[in-house]
């Protein structure tokens, strides 16, 4: 039987319950369903709004259910409408009338609202700790080659010499920063909206100071309309699992280039590593490529939400059901990325020998050459003018500003002398930069 199945004097057509049915999305959630029942219960009893006999008998049965489900000794039915239905018929089910006490002073959209913000709070947790995890594994493969030269970039074209660690540590500022905003808004989340009722509170004398606390959030939302009609947080999530995934793309298309022939900076190991069917030869890093392409999925996520959510007047609106089926997506999806490229980046072995000999190409000392002049006087775009003269004259002759003649220099600039070897070395360029 519906919930709400007194007002209606048929059943519903099975299409319309196929459609509107959420279990397959929501049976997830079945901990924090409980667990925001059991809160619920507890203060009922606790301000007499239900005998303490009752609260007990209650949050025993809750508890016993919640453990029954997570040991699989008890089925979540696929053909409840929901999972708080689910819980509810099964606890009245085994206490009777007294189970019918639960939703005393509640609406399933309050309870949604709030099982959801507990959900992701735990999905917040797990997928900060895997992005930890991965700046743990770049730092210590930046420090395991630690003096490895490469060129940097700009336009893919080679710029000026860095380290592989000074790389490497770019994406880890990228991902503390990911981890902030994770942070940030899984803090603005931590409010309950539980006794927020169908969108107006309740007339019961509830406690929502109690519940909150009892759930561990930091206070309860200000408005009863706001409390059930807020998805900002789950945009907000979204949206930071985005600008994560933005990252993983960027760095693993970095490794993809590393990983080619044309690069070979790095190599995969094996075991996150695939071949061709027909090409006997090929190491392809798949991995990296599905992580790439996994983000326009979050960003779809993310889309998807929003677009949800736009034109929606207060204050629940069954739209709003379509909340979890992507934010949950942008979760799983983020999560199994993190936790694939973790053991990627820890076996990776880098080359510094090609590093080096790519770095010692492309004249990515130049801007080293210029500024040595700079420091003889001369304005820097003088010195400017002059080392791409130079660059020229190295691009005729087959030479390299390490291998042209002091001779050749001193025609560009008579400034020019001996000391200008050691302030194009690579080595010198990378230390004077701090890199």
């Amino acid at each position: 039987m519906k919930l709400w199945a007194g007002r209606f004097s048929k059943d519903v057509d099975p299409k319309t319950n196929d459609f509107n049915s959420s279990i397959a999305t929501d049976q997830r959630m079945y901990a924090q369903d409980i667990n925001g029942s059991i809160a619920h219960a507890t203060m009922l009893a606790a301000k007499g709004i239900i005998s303490a006999e009752d609260g007990v008998a209650i949050t025993t049965a809750l508890a016993e259910i919640k453990a029954e489900i997570a040991a699989g000794t008890l089925q979540i039915d696929p053909n409840a409408e929901d999972i708080h239905t689910f819980i509810e018929q099964t606890l009245t089910a085994r206490i009777g009338d007294t189970g019918k006490r639960l939703h005393t002073g509640r609406s399933r959209n309050d309870q949604v609202a709030v099982d959801i913000r507990l959900y992701l709070r735990e999905e917040c947790g797990a997928t900060l700790a895997l992005v930890r995890q991965l700046i743990d594994a770049l730092d210590a493969k930046g420090a395991a080659y630690a003096d490895a030269i490469m060129p940097g970039y700009t336009h893919l074209q080679r710029a000026q010499p860095i380290t592989f660690k000074a790389h490497l540590a770019a994406y880890t500022e990228m991902l503390k920063r990911d981890l902030g905003r994770i942070e940030d808004a899984q803090t603005r989340m931590n409010i309950s909206p539980l006794g927020s009722g169908a969108l107006a509170g309740t007339t019961y004398p509830i406690d929502r100071a109690m519940t909150a606390e009892l759930l561990g959030f930091d206070g309860f939302t200000a408005s009863t309309l706001d409390g059930v009609a807020d998805r900002d947080f789950c945009l907000e999530l979204a949206a930071a699992l985005s600008i994560l995934m933005v990252h993983l793309s960027r760095l693993c298309e970095e490794i993809i280039l590393w990983c080619s022939w044309e690069f070979k900076f790095v190599e995969l190991d094996d075991a996150f590593s695939t071949g061709s069917s027909i090409m006997p030869q090929k190491k392809n890093p798949d991995i990296a490529e599905l992580v790439r392409g996994k983000s326009g999925r979050v960003f779809g996520d993310l889309m998807g939400l929003l677009t949800a959510m736009k034109g929606l007047p207060l204050a629940y609106n069954k739209d709003m059901q379509e909340d979890k089926d992507a934010i949950f997506d942008a979760f799983d999806t983020a999560k199994i990325c993190l936790t694939t490229l973790v053991p990627m980046i820890e076996t990776m072995k880098a080359l510094p020998e090609n590093m080096r000999k790519a770095a010692a190409g492309g004249f990515i000392n130049a801007t080293d050459c210029a500024d040595y002049l700079v420091s003889k006087g001369l304005p820097f775009r003088d010195a400017y003018k002059a080392t791409g003269e130079l660059v020229a004259l190295c691009i005729r002759t087959g030479q390299t500003l390490e291998t042209l003649p002091l001779a050749d220099y001193q025609s560009v600039c008579d400034k020019f002398d001996a000391g200008v070897y050691d302030a194009i070395k690579l080595e010198t360029c990378v230390r004077r930069r701090g890199m």
